[in-house]
């Protein structure tokens, strides 16, 4: 697979995650209920979260990062495709002329 291939499916997965995590109902405690907002939530909502999202997330969690630790080995490194792209600039070089005279200094300005 390409570093492309890769990048897009780590930019979905990144969505999903974050629109799974978007939907979960809260399940108290953290910072809110130690500024006195515990009371409320715990109120009217729902005290478990929902098993299939819980256990979305976490899948979704241990994708992301072995899609990240697998792009790591998709990155083009240096000397794979700069062989193609020397032998490219080889045959520029080839091809265009190129003037090696000195310059000289033009006496009419003076």
């Amino acid at each position: 697979m390409s570093y492309t291939a890769f990048l897009i499916l780590i930019l979905i997965v990144a969505i999903a995650l974050i629109l799974i995590v978007m939907v979960q109902n809260p399940k108290g405690g953290g910072l809110s209920s130690s500024f006195g907002g515990g009371g409320a939530q715990s109120l009217g909502g729902v005290q478990n979260t929902n098993n299939f999202l819980d256990r979305t997330t976490w899948t979704l969690g241990i994708a992301m990062f072995a899609l990240i630790l697998l792009a790591n080995f998709a990155i083009p490194r240096e000397g794979e495709n700069n062989v193609n792209l020397n032998n490219t600039l080889d045959g520029i070089e080839a091809t265009t002329p190129v003037d090696n005279s000195t310059p000289t200094t033009n006496d009419s300005i003076k």
